[in-house]
């Protein structure tokens, strides 16, 4: 389920309704809620817009899960992210991951929200309370925490003769 909304979230009813869904096959969900921080080094952050390419974002995100599911043992995942304005301490994006075991629930969900920071089209304007706004620009560190997804699996044999 890919959902991307201006309105809020209930991230417990959305836990809930995926846990009713995959109940007796699921050993796990893992979920991770993301909010608005302030990111202003020098002023506060009064603000966050986001703006996305619609219909495009969500066949982004839902070939996020299903690259996630192809390398994990994931049952069900939910990707619910915010657009608009919205402030500090607002929830801005949830997801859940059922899987029958959690290291694969917590490697998917982490893969998601790595990938997403860097392949959805999103793009943030952040407001401080000086009234000044700027553009949010993608960190090095969201490039280089996604691209150690794309590294293959470390196995026994390339560990011996790297």
């Amino acid at each position: 389920m890919i959902i991307v909304q201006q309105n809020d979230f209930d991230a417990a009813a959305l836990t809930a309704g995926l846990r009713f869904r995959t109940e007796g096959k699921a050993g796990s969900i893992v979920t991770f809620t993301g909010y608005v921080r302030d990111y202003a080094q020098d002023a506060s952050t009064r603000t966050l817009f986001l703006e996305h390419y619609p219909g495009m974002c969500e066949r982004e995100i839902e070939s996020l899960c299903a690259e996630a599911q192809a390398r994990w043992n994931v049952l069900e995942s939910i990707v619910v992210h915010r657009v608009g304005e919205l402030h500090l301490k607002d929830q801005i994006v949830f997801i859940a991951i059922a899987s029958a075991h959690r290291g694969d629930a917590f490697s998917a969900c982490e893969y998601i929200i790595d990938a997403l920071k860097t392949r959805a089209p999103f793009w943030k304007r952040e407001t401080l309370t000086s009234g000044e706004q700027f553009w949010v620009q993608r960190r090095d560190s969201d490039t280089q925490k996604t691209a150690q997804w794309i590294e293959p699996p470390r196995t026994e044999e390339n560990e011996e003769n790297p």
